[in-house]
């Protein structure tokens, strides 16, 4: 494996366990950042775990293109650097917050649809 190579996919396993929170090995780590991926750079991460196996063999190893695994970690990397986790807690709580919001106004709308139907309203 290129030098190159190599220090991209260490890169994404140093911005996968700091954006995404995804600690241990790279093998590991990039599965479990599938639903965290767009679809394209999901196809880029099976990719990229694949040829890491690859060039463990010296003979496969000569048959892949490392200038097109390499555009690939560089996207996967650039994608990832982009990430912001306070954007990301924000959303989610402004996602919590408006759920709840409209279970209780569901309720709300419900229950005075059932005292207007008894008579109490």
């Amino acid at each position: 494996m290129s030098e190159t190579l190599e220090t991209e996919l260490d890169q994404i396993h140093t911005l996968l366990d700091k954006r995404l929170k995804l600690s241990g090995p790279l093998p590991e780590a990039l599965p479990r950042a599938r639903r965290y991926l767009p679809h394209r750079l999901r196809k880029a991460a099976q990719e990229l775990l694949a040829a890491q196996e690859c060039f463990e063999n010296p003979r496969i190893a000569r048959t892949l293109d490392e200038d097109r695994l390499v555009k690939k970690a560089r996207s996967l990397k650039a994608y990832l650097a982009g990430i912001d986790l306070r954007d990301r807690r924000k959303g989610r709580l402004l996602d919590l917050g408006a759920t709840i919001g409209f279970a209780l106004l569901s309720v709300i709308a419900l229950l005075v649809l059932v005292l207007r139907w008894r008579g109490f309203v």
